[in-house]
């Protein structure tokens, strides 16, 4: 025997110490858990049933007292064809319905002046309506016109910009009126406006060499033609086809519907290969005719707005 009375004793010191430990950990959890440590301990992990703080119960209870009264009061469970509508009788729909009454309530004397007023000059005169026509034209433009025309109506696309000043059919309180009320090319309305510039190159009424030459005159009344021998050979061949609707100077006819070539603002493009692909065979544009879709209010507030973004004339 190689170990010495000492060594044994040290050992046995610390199987009694730990057995020691062992046995106070364990009535510690029968205390606390109701179960010794044996029932708590597995393979070195140890279930704890530790219970929920009394202030997390308290709270348990009350959300669930609270979600019953809930479905008591106010309506909840779904039926075969119905539903509980609960105590209190409160219906989403009702009060939406209400709200909605209690606006247009509040809107409708302003809506009442608006609609009797026989010319839009007489609001726009007025600060009180203008103000308010513009407010509501804004919600009604986002609403019906915004798709196309853009947010503020700066235009997008092939749908063209309203707050600029250079107009197809006009600018003014009327001209926009009738515009929104009727429409353009819409097939409609008898009285939309409507214009048609004819096919030069599909129809064979120019030929390309004539359209080339037009091409360059219409850039030339930009400032910006590349070839000034084809934008003058251009120039008769515009006096003898294009003047009679776009004016001899091209700065457009909005009695007709003809824009102005003159300055930079060109729905379908601006150089030289859109140009000639409008000439050859040309793109018109469509709008609905609102007037049968909007009261007549209404028309009224979106031509005042529009004319406020800053190319009313």
């Amino acid at each position: 025997m190689t170990v010495t009375t000492g060594e044994t004793g040290a050992a046995r010191a610390r199987r009694e110490s730990a057995a020691a430990d062992q046995a106070t950990k364990s009535e510690q959890d029968r205390l606390a858990f109701g179960k010794p440590t044996a029932e708590l301990e597995w393979d070195g992990i140890r279930k704890l049933d530790m219970p929920p703080p009394r202030w997390w119960v308290l709270t348990f209870w009350a959300c669930f007292i609270f979600a019953v009264v809930w479905w008591i009061l106010y309506p909840s469970w779904p039926a075969v064809r119905t539903y509980f509508p609960g105590l209190l009788g409160y219906d989403q729909r009702v009060v939406v319905a209400q709200q909605i009454a209690e606006a247009e309530a509040r809107r409708a004397p302003m809506l009442e002046e608006i609609g009797q007023a026989e010319e839009l000059e007489q609001i726009r005169a007025d600060p009180r309506l203008i103000q308010y026509a513009i407010t509501a034209g804004a919600i009604a433009f986002a609403n019906n016109c915004a798709p196309c025309h853009g947010l503020g109506g700066a235009g997008q696309g092939f749908f063209p910009s309203l707050a600029d000043d250079q107009w197809i059919w006009g600018g003014t309180l009327d001209a926009i009126q009738q515009t929104i009320n009727h429409g353009v090319r819409n097939g409609e309305d008898p009285e939309a406006r409507d214009s048609q510039m004819p096919a030069f190159g599909a129809d064979q009424i120019l030929t390309r060499a004539q359209i080339s030459d037009v091409a360059e005159h219409v850039l030339s009344l930009r400032g910006t033609q590349t070839d000034v021998d084809a934008a003058a050979r251009g120039a008769t061949v515009f006096a003898e086809n294009c003047a009679s609707c776009h004016g001899e100077n091209g700065a457009g006819m909005q009695e007709l519907g003809a824009p102005s070539l003159t300055d930079a603002i060109s729905l379908y493009g601006a150089d030289k290969a859109s140009i000639v692909a409008q000439v050859n065979r040309p793109r018109h544009g469509v709008m609905p005719a609102f007037g049968e879709r909007l009261d007549n209010v209404t028309v009224k507030l979106l031509a005042l707005y529009v004319h406020s973004l800053g190319g009313g004339q």
